[in-house]
């Protein structure tokens, strides 16, 4: 096992998983190359979040563990709670509880609420009084109305919260009251200082050390190594589909044209990945063709694209570094496996070497 990388994560299962059994050889990949924390998205299909955790929990040893995201809204808070707690003891404290707004327009479709950050953050007081064994009565806040919450009086656990935030607002709310923040893929350099700046002036406005919560930038990585056509799925296909789940927001945050993402909306072949109906198929899905990807991607400017780690060992390591340079205290080598991350992570160390 080569010496740990603390602030290097990956996402186990990345993108669709028809197989969730492969979490565990990537969990031991991960181990042995160094990579510092494993984090979990949640898909309704075979990416439940608290069955990822717990196989990732009992397959490692020394890698952390963080959920990014679940949302607070899928579960009972109390059944929440008590998956945390669990897995915080099943880990010996190396997990983290990420959660996150989702997509509204999936929520609605399932009937569920929309989640505002007000939710988030009283989400976040009443979890941490749980954690450390107080009954909760009587509740009455933005999460919900619960004539009484309680996991065990005993319990005096220091369960780590994650938040995945975009906007400003969620950032600040991440500085305020959570202890890990995970940024967005294709941010640009300019939004990823912005960020940073905004959750560590948060955290301190709040009588928090900045320093104590972590910002994870989520970089795209995707080396000359891997297929032609893989490279299109993880780049092209990758941002269509966040054009396509909130594009809007996306644009705003990084001060991008808009009129690009208006004709993107309006062009023919996307729009068949948006049906009137509403049942929006993902344009990253294994079913979308070379052919509609490579037409997709001449909609997208190659600036947007130019946000990601690309290229050779070197290049993608390079741009790595850089994400650290810019602020952030973690980076997240997004859409990769580890596998799909062996050529590209003794080149970042070697970098990481040099600066000592």
């Amino acid at each position: 096992m080569t010496a740990p990388m603390p602030e290097i994560g990956f996402y186990t299962l990345a993108g669709q998983a028809e197989d969730p059994r492969q979490l565990v050889d990537e969990v031991h990949d991960a181990e042995a190359m160094g990579i510092g924390e494993c984090f979990i998205s949640e898909r309704f299909s075979t990416k439940e979040a608290a069955t990822i955790s717990g196989a990732v929990g009992a397959a490692t040893t020394t890698i952390e563990i963080t959920t990014a995201a679940t949302n607070h809204n899928t579960r009972h808070p109390i059944v929440t709670a008590a998956f945390a707690t669990t897995m915080h003891r099943l880990t010996r404290g190396r997990f983290t509880l990420g959660i996150g707004r989702g997509i509204a327009g999936v929520q609605k479709a399932f009937g569920m609420p929309t989640i505002t950050t007000a939710q988030m953050e009283d989400f976040a007081g009443v979890m941490r009084r749980l954690f450390h064994g107080q009954t909760v009565v009587g509740h009455d806040g933005p999460m919900g109305r619960y004539p009484a919450l309680r996991l065990d009086p005993n319990f005096d656990e220091d369960v780590q919260l994650g938040i995945v935030a975009f906007g400003p607002g969620s950032l600040e709310l991440a500085g305020r009251a959570f202890d890990k923040v995970v940024l967005h893929t294709y941010f640009t350099d300019e939004t990823l200082q912005r960020c940073v700046r905004t959750v560590k002036s948060a955290a301190q406005r709040a009588g928090r050390d900045p320093d104590a919560v972590k910002v994870w930038s989520c970089l795209a990585t995707i080396g000359d190594h891997l297929s032609e056509e893989q490279r299109l799925r993880k780049t092209v296909g990758r941002l269509a589909t966040y054009l396509q789940a909130y594009g809007d927001l996306l644009v705003t945050t990084n001060n991008w044209d808009p009129l690009v993402l208006r004709r993107f909306r309006e062009d023919a072949v996307v729009q068949t990945f948006m049906p009137p109906s509403g049942a929006i198929k993902v344009i990253d899905s294994p079913s979308t063709t070379v052919e509609q990807l490579e037409h997709i991607g001449t909609l997208l400017p190659a600036e947007w694209l130019a946000h990601a780690a690309t290229g050779s060992p070197q290049q993608c390591a390079a741009t790595i570094q850089s994400q650290l340079d810019h602020g952030a205290d973690g980076v997240i080598l997004h859409g990769a496996s580890p596998a799909e991350l062996s050529p590209i992570l003794p080149a970042y160390r070697a970098i990481r070497h040099q600066k000592g």
